[in-house]
C-alpha cells in the first residue's frame, strides 16, 4: 500500500502532522500500535491536570481558618480521585480515537519497524510513502542505580492508577512531573521526600524560579534535598531506603513507595532506524527546524526528536512537518523558539516564554531583569497567594521583551499575556501603557516593565 505522507505515532504531534497533511490534498497514513490517544491525553497533562485540581482543593480546605472560615477535615478518596480522572481521560480519549478513525485517513493498529528509507513494515502490512513523519513520543528512562530495580518503583504511570494512598513516598527527581506528583502525594497526606540531583528543583530554568515552589513545598510538610546524589537503595521489610550524599554528607531516607521520575527519553523502540539510515545520536532523532531528519523525506516531531517535551510545542512541530511533506518544492515552513513557553502546575505555579537569563549568559546575550513579588502585590495578598514574583528580561537599546517569567497564583493563564506582548515584538514600554484593571493579579507585570521603561536607552513603543 502507497500513501502520499504516512505517520507513526497518532498522539498529538503526529495527528496534528496528519490532520495538516490531509488538508493540504494528502493521501495520509497513520500507524500507532495502541493505546489509542497520546502520552498528553493518557498518561501526561490531561490526567495530571485532573488529579492535581483535587488536592488543591484539599490544601485550600485545609487553610479555612485564614479566610475566617471554620476549620475543615478534608479526608481523601484518592480511588474516587482516580476515577474521576479516568471518566475525564475517557471523554477526552473518545474524541482522539474517532478522530483517528475518520475515513480521510487510513489507520494501521500495528507496529511499525522500517525496512528501508522508503518502506515500513506495520503488522502484516508492507506500506511505502513520498514522506514519513515519526510522532512516536518518549518513553520512562531506566536509571542504572545499584538496587533500584529491586526493590522496586512506580512511574508517573503507575501513580495515575494508584487507588491505595502510599503513608510514605520518595520521590526521585526534580522536573515538571516529579515536582507536579510530589506535591499532590504531599497535599493529600503522603509524607514525601523528593532527592533532586542538580542544586534546586526545576534546574532547566532559573534558580530564583525554583526557589518559591522549593518554599512552599517545605511549609506544607514535604522534606526537599537538592545538591544531592543517589548512590543505592535497600529494602528492610516494607521500606524501601535511598542511600545518598546531600552537600558531601552521607544520608540515608526510607518509604514504603518510591516515584521514580528521573524523565523520560525519546521512545525509538522497534523502528529499526538504522534501515532507514537516520542519524540518532545520544538517543534522539536529530531535525532541522523544517523538522526534517538526516533522510530529507523522514521528519521527526514532538518528544522523539528530544527538543521539548511540550505539547503546544509538538503540535507545531506536527503542523509544520505535515505541511512540508506535501509541499516538498515549496519554501519549507520553520520552527521558531523565540516563544517557546513552559509551565509546570506546581503551587506556586511557573511559567516561562522566551529566554531565561540562564541563556542570555550562556549565549551572550545583553539584557535588563528586572521582578516583582507578589507578597507586595495587593491581589495577590487579598487570595492570600504570595509565594513568588514576575521577572522581565528586554534588550537594553529599545526594550523588546526577550523573555518572560511568573512563579506566583495563575502564571499558567498571566504568561498569556505576555506570550501576545512578545508575539507582537513588544517593548516594557508597550507593557507600561497597556491598561490593565485594578485589582487584578496581571496588573503586576507593569511595575517591572515601569523598572525597566526606566532603564532602556531608547524607551519606544511597538505600537
Amino acid at each position: 500500500m502507497t500513501h502520499d505522507v504516512l505517520i507513526i505515532g497518532g498522539g498529538s504531534a503526529g495527528y496534528a502532522a496528519a490532520r495538516t497533511a490531509r488538508d493540504e490534498g494528502a493521501n495520509v497514513g497513520i500507524i500507532d500500535q495502541g493505546p489509542l490517544g497520546g502520552l498528553c491525553i493518557l498518561r501526561g497533562c490531561m490526567p495530571t491536570k485532573t488529579i492535581l485540581r483535587s488536592s488543591d482543593v484539599a490544601s485550600l480546605l485545609r487553610r479555612a481558618e485564614e479566610f475566617g472560615l471554620y476549620p475543615v477535615a478534608a479526608k481523601v478518596n484518592l480511588s474516587a480521585i482516580i476515577d474521576r480522572k479516568a471518566r475525564l481521560i475517557g471523554e477526552f480519549t473518545d474524541d482522539r480515537i474517532q478522530s483517528l478513525k475518520d475515513t480521510r485517513f487510513t489507520l494501521y493498529q500495528e507496529r511499525a519497524a522500517f525496512r528501508s528509507p522508503e518502506e515500513v513494515q506495520a503488522g502484516p502490512h508492507r506500506l511505502t510513502a513520498k514522506a514519513f513523519i515519526i510522532s512516536t513520543g518518549s518513553a520512562i528512562t531506566r536509571m542504572p542505580i545499584p538496587g533500584l530495580e529491586e526493590v522496586g518503583y512506580i512511574t508517573s504511570d503507575e501513580a495515575l492508577e494508584l487507588r491505595e494512598q502510599p503513608a510514605t513516598m520518595l520521590v526521585l527527581g526534580g522536573g515538571p512531573v516529579a515536582v507536579e506528583l510530589a506535591q499532590f502525594f504531599s497535599r493529600i497526606g503522603t509524607n514525601v521526600t523528593l532527592i533532586q540531583r542538580s542544586a534546586h528543583i526545576l534546574s532547566h530554568g532559573d534558580e530564583d524560579l525554583a526557589r518559591p515552589v522549593e518554599d512552599r513545598f517545605r511549609e506544607e510538610g514535604m522534606t526537599v534535598y537538592t545538591n544531592s546524589r543517589l548512590q543505592r537503595f535497600s529494602q528492610e521489610g516494607s521500606l524501601k531506603t535511598a542511600h545518598f550524599t546531600h552537600e558531601g554528607q552521607e544520608k540515608t531516607a526510607s518509604a514504603e513507595m518510591i516515584l521514580q521520575a528521573l524523565g523520560r527519553r525519546p521512545n525509538m523502540d522497534g523502528l529499526n532506524l538504522e534501515a532507514a539510515k537516520v542519524d540518532t545520536p545520544n538517543g534522539r532523532v536529530v531535525v532541522d527546524d523544517t523538522m526534517r531528519t538526516s533522510q530529507p523525506h523522514i521528519f521527526a516531531v514532538g518528544d522523539v526528536n528530544g527538543l521539548h517535551e511540550i505539547v503546544h510545542i509538538a503540535i507545531q512541530q506536527g503542523e509544520i512537518a505535515g505541511w512540508n511533506a506535501v509541499h516538498s518544492d515549496n519554501t519549507p515552513r520553520r520552527q521558531d523558539d523565540r516563544l517557546k513557553a513552559q509551565v509546570v502546575f506546581s503551587d506556586p505555579q511557573v511559567a516561562s516564554v522566551g529566554l531565561s537569563e540562564k541563556e542570555c549568559k550562556k549565549n551572550n546575550i545583553s539584557y535588563l531583569a528586572a521582578s516583582y513579588p507578589f507578597n507586595d502585590h495587593g491581589k495577590s495578598m487579598t487570595l492570600g497567594e504570595t509565594h513568588g514574583h514576575v521577572k522581565l528580561l528586554c534588550e537594553p537599546k529599545r526594550g523588546e521583551l526577550l523573555g518572560a517569567h511568573i512563579v506566583g497564583p495563575e502564571a499558567a493563564e498571566l504568561i498569556h499575556e505576555l506570550i501576545a506582548v512578545m508575539y507582537y515584538h513588544g517593548t516594557a514600554h508597550d507593557l507600561v501603557q497597556m491598561p490593565h484593571y485594578h485589582p487584578t493579579l496581571a496588573e503586576i507585570v507593569t511595575y517591572p516593565a515601569e523598572e525597566l521603561a526606566q532603564q532602556i536607552q531608547t524607551p519606544t513603543s511597538s505600537y
